[in-house]
């Protein structure tokens, strides 16, 4: 997403929590395709975090225009059993508590100039309904909400709010997944086969754009057909 972004024209600011070499992977591949990005480490679910990383970037980039919050917590499955009050606040703690912190930073600036996009990003599991995985299907299908009443309420300053539901989508943590279990839910999507980061990213650069002035409130899946409904 960071690379669509930057090569769409975008000084790229990067958040991160802990992995400081992936960070700069990605920030020297952007700077080698001769755009702009810089990486920031700070932790986007405590308040006081954000508003010194939103104010470094506001310093040394200029005034966000786009956000995309894609933090997210380790999850896994658990069954209600072990769930527990404090499993469900983990989740919201990304998925709420933390998009909340980032729209605040900017949202008095981006009313002020009318001006303004929001990216969330969500999954498909809101709407499949995963068992045994109830904080994080809760925590995202909040997301969904989130996304429009914030597109109800800053539409009239021209700032818009949109959701991208992923399905699955392979990356560095999922090394250990076995290739059963990619060709079983490939055997579930419409295109029947598996989607990669780029696919997400293209959907993204799209939203942030001109192109989609007149898109808001609205979530977009980025699955290949494995929620037709």
């Amino acid at each position: 997403m960071a690379k669509a972004l930057a090569a769409d024209g975008h000084q790229v600011a990067i958040n991160y929590g802990h992995d400081d070499a992936g960070a700069e992977r990605v920030v020297k591949a952007i700077r080698a395709a001769g755009q702009l990005a810089k990486a920031y480490r700070f932790d986007i679910t405590e308040e006081a975090a954000v508003d010194a990383g939103m104010a470094a970037i506001r310093r040394e980039l200029g005034p966000p225009d786009v956000i995309v919050n894609n933090a997210i917590g380790r999850h896994g499955t658990l069954p209600i059993e072990e769930q527990s009050w404090q499993s469900h606040l983990d989740q919201l703690a990304f998925c709420v508590k933390a998009p909340l912190l980032m729209l605040k930073a900017v949202v008095a600036d981006w009313k002020a100039r009318r001006i303004g996009c929001l990216i969330n990003i969500g999954s498909e599991v809101v709407n499949i309904g995963n068992p045994a995985f109830a904080p994080y299907v809760g925590a995202k299908a909040a997301m969904v909400g989130l996304t429009r009443s914030w597109a109800r309420e800053l539409g009239p300053f021209d700032i818009r709010v949109n959701l991208v539901e992923p399905g699955f989508i392979a990356v560095e943590r999922h090394a250990d997944v076995e290739q059963a279990d990619f060709d079983a839910y490939a055997r579930d999507v419409a295109l029947n086969r598996m989607g990669a980061p780029e696919d997400v990213a293209a959907m993204v650069a799209f939203l942030a754009s001109p192109r989609a002035n007149f898109i808001t409130g609205q979530t977009l899946a980025v699955n290949g057909g494995r929620t037709l409904a």
